[in-house]
């Protein structure tokens, strides 16, 4: 029997399953038996109609076929249309909301390691025409009375200096304030990095200038004060403010870092110093960002430091570190607060590097990121190349008059260069804690 229907069974098959395969509607296909000595063909052509009715039929399931094959195209280049829409409108998306990154200053808490990114980024911002007016005047104001003040002490007595400085300070110390503070409000608005860099670089070399005219007023009034006497504010979290210091590491197989440092910025008051060496951003960084804890990093290797010092006082904290099985000890207010080990051991302090106060690296000299930088005052920052004795440590947080000045980087005013507005006031620090 099943040799019987051999052809009809099979042709039919054959449409039945294309059919069923392209949902080809109220089509039907039937088999019907053919005896064994007869032409299959024939007999199917006999029993199912005649051939141009089959002709016809498959010429009917043959155009259907390449309809549904150029629909699926078509539907194919359609999705490929719609995937690459919906990736550059993901694509934008992530751009909107993302300000930077963060950028990142040590892993997902600091600067990622080889990124150019400006990990925290102060993204670029344009102010408002009636407020950049405003800024202007501001600075024009300044620069003139700072002309005024220059005549009058050029016309009065030495014994009116002392008066004079502190009208200088106060005058310069309020439109400082006032333009800090447009700085910052104009950083809400919204961005246009065609015109933001040269802005920002205006006001950025104005404050520079005229904190150096300060500093050539006064000094015929400091010849008798200790160059090491002042302290150095970060008012700000901006990614143009910080000091550099003129003088490069040497190669260290030991260090010992303190400073004075106060704070209350939160979350983390930022970087208080990096050192950057050609192809290594994070040499030497001391950083405390977002709600992580202050850390220490030796060529990308971290330790993270039980220092507790946001609460807006004054602090003493010193660090010592030595090659030597990466050893380290954390002091704060002379007390020593931890200590571990495997902190970058065997690798030395590269040499002809740059060392920066306010900010941290993201490459050699620059690569600012806002979010990374210092909030707060700092002063008598010191390294020597050797591991101090806790005594040694003491005498520095209680101002004993055996205390020792840097033997790398001394504390000095003539060491060290300040831009962006960042101040510089005078200090001493145990008045300050007595």
């Amino acid at each position: 029997m099943f040799a019987g229907v051999r052809c009809s069974l099979v042709l039919a098959s054959f449409f039945f399953l294309r059919g069923c395969a392209q949902n080809f509607g109220q089509t039907r296909f039937i088999c019907t038996s053919v005896p064994l000595d007869t032409d299959m063909c024939t007999s199917s052509m006999q029993s199912g109609g005649s051939t141009e009715d089959l002709k016809t039929t498959v010429l009917q399931l043959r155009e259907t076929v390449l309809q549904q094959k150029e629909t699926i195209m078509n539907q194919k280049e359609t999705i490929r249309e719609l995937t690459t829409k919906l990736g550059r409108c993901e694509s934008q998306s992530s751009l909107d909301t993302v300000p930077s990154e963060s950028k990142t200053g040590g892993g997902s808490s600091r600067k990622q390691t080889g990124s150019s990114k400006n990990t925290m980024g102060d993204l670029s911002r344009t102010p408002a025409a009636e407020t950049l007016t405003q800024l202007g005047q501001t600075l024009q104001s300044l620069k003139t009375r700072l002309e005024t003040l220059e005549q009058f002490s050029r016309m009065n007595s030495s014994s009116q200096t002392n008066s004079l400085k502190e009208i200088l300070q106060n005058n310069i110390d309020d439109l400082e304030k006032q333009v800090l503070s447009r700085i910052n409000s104009l950083e809400e608005g919204k961005y246009n990095p065609k015109n933001e860099t040269e802005e920002r670089g205006k006001i950025e070399s104005t404050l520079t200038s005229l904190h150096q005219r300060i500093s050539d007023l006064e000094k015929g009034q400091k010849d008798n004060r200790p160059t090491d006497k002042f302290q150095l504010t970060f008012p700000l979290r901006t990614n143009y403010m910080y000091a550099k210091v003129k003088k490069s590491l040497p190669e260290m197989y030991a260090f010992t870092i303190c400073m004075w440092i106060k704070s209350n910025a939160s979350p983390g008051v930022g970087t208080p110093f990096s050192y950057a060496v050609p192809g290594q951003a994070n040499e030497l960084v001391l950083i405390e960002w977002g709600n992580n804890p202050m850390e220490i990093l030796i060529n990308d290797k971290v330790a993270k430091l039980p220092f507790v010092i946001n609460d807006g006082k004054w602090h003493h904290i010193c660090i010592t570190w030595t090659t030597r099985d990466g050893v380290w000890e954390a002091y704060q207010d002379g007390t020593q607060r931890g200590n571990g080990e495997n902190l970058a051991p065997y690798h030395p302090i590269k040499p002809q590097g740059v060392l920066v106060l306010g900010q941290e690296q993201d490459t050699l000299g620059g690569g600012f990121d806002a979010t990374q930088a210092f909030v707060g005052e700092l002063a008598h920052f010191n390294i020597w190349d050797r591991k101090l004795t806790p005594g040694e440590i003491y005498n520095l947080a209680t101002c004993s008059t055996k205390a020792l000045s840097g033997s790398v980087i001394a504390w000095s005013e003539t060491n060290i260069d300040i831009y962006g507005g960042a101040t510089k006031w005078t200090f001493e620090a145990c008045r300050q804690i007595n």
